[in-house]
């Protein structure tokens, strides 16, 4: 009788499932399959003829430097925003879960960046750049501000890491600071008793305790940083000269400009590889990690 009735709730449960399962195969299993499929053919994206042509794509890419330009310029700047974003969040964190006056109103302000859109940012930091670096520069003579840095092969990167630290950054300080209020405060108690200076109380007690808010922090910052787009699309479009051209940009160039949509989809696909590594390689260094570990 038991055994019936916890069936027939395993049942019940999958049923509400059932939906949900659906959506995940149609709009994500689905096109996974059929873009596997698309990169090893040579489909142009618009016409309904195109031939099978097995791995030659993939060995195209691996021999293609514009790719190699992009990985690099792709693993530069994941880098750098996952150093940035992690330092920065960490340290507003434990600002902002100080007791101090007009708290609240701080915790808004830093994640009011975070309901805005990705290409509405970027197009505003656009017009920044362009007009307020250079006035800067005429108005204090220095040469870094003389001119747009969305103009110079060398600072564009930096320019739109800024801005992506901008908004980036508010979600991550939000986790953090629900992870720092998780802390028990008779650790910190009993830590000053034994003489525990602040480092000591940071790096023995608040780390431990943030090691799974980091590690989440770490992977969408990773990801974040493989796949950019938004930012990159609304402020340079891969330029100048192709320096912040990333491996999502030449995807939709390759697919959308160049007609050569199974060679982007393989394109696709190797990203996907990198990015699903790496995010298994995170989640095991960081799998079974304890308190006090």
């Amino acid at each position: 009788m038991k055994r019936t009735k916890l069936l027939q709730r395993n049942q019940i449960l999958f049923l509400f499932t059932l939906p949900i399962l659906l959506m995940y195969c149609i709009f994500f299993i689905v096109p996974l399959l059929m873009g596997m499929k698309n990169s090893f053919t040579d489909w142009s994206g618009t016409s309904p003829d195109y031939n099978f042509i097995g791995i030659e794509n993939y060995i195209g890419i691996f021999g293609d430097e514009r790719f190699r330009n992009a990985l690099w310029f792709n693993f530069k700047y994941t880098f750098l925003l996952t150093a940035a974003t992690m330092v920065i969040s960490l340290a507003l964190a434990l600002i902002l879960n100080q007791k101090i006056k007009a708290r609240g109103l701080f915790r808004s302000i830093y994640f009011l960046p975070a309901v805005l859109s990705l290409v509405t940012v970027g197009l505003i930091w656009n017009e920044l750049f362009y007009r307020m670096i250079p006035a800067i520069g005429e108005a204090t003579g220095w040469g870094l501000f003389q001119s747009s840095w969305l103009g110079s092969p060398k600072l564009a990167m930096y320019a739109i890491l800024i801005v992506n630290l901008w908004q980036g950054c508010a979600t991550p300080i939000v986790l953090l600071i629900a992870g720092l209020q998780s802390v028990p405060e008779d650790l910190y108690e009993a830590a000053s008793i034994d003489g525990a200076t602040a480092w000591d109380k940071f790096r023995a007690i608040t780390i431990p305790y943030l090691i799974p808010v980091l590690n989440m922090v770490f992977v969408t910052c990773v990801k974040g940083g493989l796949t950019t787009f938004d930012y990159i699309k609304a402020m340079t479009d891969g330029g100048p000269m192709q320096s912040t051209e990333s491996v999502g940009i030449l995807i939709y160039n390759h697919a959308m400009q160049e007609g050569k949509f199974g060679y982007s989809v393989a394109e696709s696909m190797i990203l996907f590889v990198i990015i699903a590594l790496v995010s298994v390689a995170t989640m095991r260094m960081s799998n079974g990690k304890k308190v006090g570990d």
